[in-house]
């Protein structure tokens, strides 16, 4: 689920801009406004635990809706908002399987998460160079569409193959509750993919993987939270239209066992 940007209130209405407005947080959280402090806190943990600031993370999102809050006059420089000021940030991560080196990242605020994104630890660059942070934020419980999007930012450059396409019928399925393949839907595009690059030599001549899933969600007729048991039949799948019979590194059945992991631990 894509983060929201801060949405700034109609000036004269004294409204600051609210952790509620940004972030899919409830309780006492959402109604506090986002502090500069906050922001630094948060900055800070993300430092920490990263070595960086990552463009579109949680930090960026908050230092814009502290400052427009402070420019406005609605809350102080040096102000810290009450909860966060009690119960804190944090940065987790967790290993990608099958994915060295790549880790999804969870930023909490007071507890609750207010965003995740995957987190390149070989790479050294900022997060707009190739290989460095892909933020793609998420609040809720991750979708079988959120999984295959996924994939795009793990093993997007990878040709689509009969594997591949297996992987994602069985994912398109298991959300849908059938096993027919949606005409027009991502596993429809998918085997036209592969059977496509079947017929090509050179491996820059193929479709890749991201430009099948990118879009997945928006693919699909119908979409449900990704579990131990959908990832399980759609590494299965995989691995049995693989010649070497084991799924891919970072592919489609890594993504959705990340995903079924995060959900599970959530």
């Amino acid at each position: 689920m894509s983060q929201n940007q801060p949405t700034r209130p109609v000036r004269g209405q004294e409204q600051p801009i609210r952790y509620g407005d940004v972030f899919a947080v409830s309780g006492s959280l959402a109604g506090e406004a986002i502090s500069p402090r906050d922001a630094a806190m948060m900055q800070s943990a993300e430092n920490r635990a990263l070595g960086q600031t990552p463009q579109g993370g949680a930090a960026s999102v908050m230092e814009s809706a502290a400052m427009w809050n402070e420019q406005c006059g609605l809350v102080g420089h040096e102000q810290v908002s009450d909860t966060p000021g009690r119960q804190g940030v944090s940065v987790t991560q967790t290993d990608i399987p099958g994915c060295p080196g790549q880790r999804l990242v969870t930023e909490f605020v007071a507890g609750q998460a207010v965003g995740q994104y995957f987190f390149n630890t070989a790479a050294g660059g900022g997060a707009d160079e190739a290989g460095g942070v892909a933020v793609e934020m998420w609040t809720d419980k991750v979708s079988i569409g959120e999984a295959l999007e996924a994939a795009a930012t793990t093993a997007g450059y990878k040709p689509v193959d009969a594997s591949d396409a297996a992987a994602i019928q069985a994912a398109e399925a298991t959300a849908a509750g059938a096993n027919a393949v949606t005409p027009g839907g991502v596993a429809a595009a998918a085997q036209a993919a592969a059977a496509a690059n079947a017929l090509k030599y050179r491996d820059d001549e193929k479709t890749k993987l991201g430009e099948v899933v990118a879009d997945a969600s928006a693919w699909m007729a119908m979409d449900k939270e990704a579990t131990r048991e959908d990832a399980e039949r759609v590494v299965a799948a995989e691995m049995r239209n693989n010649p070497e019979l084991r799924a891919h590194p970072g592919g489609v059945g890594a993504s959705m066992v990340a995903a079924a992991r995060l959900n599970q631990e959530r």
